[in-house]
């Protein structure tokens, strides 16, 4: 009997889990738009690099 509880056990969670991981592959708005912040963010950081860097070779 022991056996055949952990196998329903791990069943059973196993049917639970599933669905919860499929709809954790969709994107949300949220999502999306934290994403469209991140790239933001990260592309005015490296133009601001960039000008840094053509500001540094004009003084020198």
């Amino acid at each position: 009997m022991a056996i055949r509880d952990k196998l329903v056990s791990i069943g059973l969670c196993a049917c639970l889990t599933l669905p919860a991981m499929i709809g954790c592959e969709e994107k949300g708005p949220a999502e999306r738009a934290g994403e469209k912040i991140d790239k933001a963010v990260k592309d005015s950081a490296d133009a601001m690099e960039e000008a840094g860097k053509k500001l540094k070779e004009q003084m020198d």
